[in-house]
């Protein structure tokens, strides 16, 4: 069984540590900095085995040099599709890369849009996504378009309903906050601010969620949704013909009128 640890860093990022109990090695993915992940491994005396990145913003690798100069020969993998330094292993849709140090097999899946060579590694029903998908959101589109978004968010859509997505920010309730404002009638969006509002007050964190929840309450997964198609195109000022559209009209709206 994986085991999979929060680290957290910045001020909303998120680490996560990947651990097979009774192994002496665990698996970074994404570092955006190096000192929280040498506490957590110092704490549980363990070793890093290897670091996973999903794409190129550097408070996602910013911590890769520095682990690999603190465990020499560590396995670095990453996107085929993006320039980042100290990645040894380049990695494209449909591999299964073997992980030192870590019993499970893990799929590739090229998920561009937020970056254009953006990729997510799922396996064991959970899904380590970057800043593609995230708890009731989605990334901006810094890199890619926004159709590629739209066609990455809906790759993810299709994979089990009891998926764990682990994004790699702690951004639920502002997520909320615009979800709310595209359906402002959901009673499933309203119950899940007021669970979010009560994990952050006791200290916990509100990811991972699951892909039925993100179905339930996420807008930029239900573009074929009546009530969101019809809020996008009162943004848009004119109809909307494909779930695309959609998607790109309600990433705009919170881009200029939200954040």
């Amino acid at each position: 069984m994986l085991e999979v640890t929060p680290v957290k860093a910045f001020k909303d990022n998120f680490i996560w540590m990947l651990h097979n109990p009774g192994s002496e090695t665990a698996v970074a993915v994404d570092p955006g900095e190096s000192a929280p992940v040498l506490a957590w491994l110092e704490e549980r005396g363990l070793r890093l085995s290897a670091i996973l990145i999903t794409h190129k913003h550097i408070d996602h690798t910013g911590g890769v040099m520095d682990l690999q100069f603190a465990f020499p020969g560590i396995a670095v993998m990453g996107p085929t599709h993006e320039a980042i330094r100290g990645i040894k292993v380049k990695l494209k849709e449909g591999d299964q890369p073997q992980i030192p140090g870590l019993d499970v097999d893990f799929t590739v899946l090229e998920i561009p849009g937020h970056t254009e060579g953006h990729i997510a590694y799922y396996g064991e029903g959970k899904l380590f996504c970057g800043d593609t998908l995230f708890s009731a959101g989605c990334g901006g589109i810094f890199g890619g378009t926004h159709e590629q978004m739209h066609a990455s968010l809906q790759r993810i859509a299709a994979l089990p309903a009891d998926t764990l997505v682990y994004c790699a920010h702690e951004y639920t309730l502002e997520n909320l906050g615009f979800a709310k404002w595209v359906e402002p009638e959901s009673t499933a969006i309203l119950e899940r601010e007021q669970e979010a509002q009560a994990q952050l007050s006791r200290g916990e964190n509100t990811v991972p969620s699951t892909l039925q929840t993100e179905l339930a309450t996420n807008p930029f997964l239900r573009v074929s949704v009546p009530e969101v198609k019809a809020a996008a195109e009162r943004y848009a000022g004119h109809e909307l013909s494909s779930g695309a559209e959609v998607f790109t009209a309600i990433r705009l709206w919170k881009d200029r009128e939200y954040d």
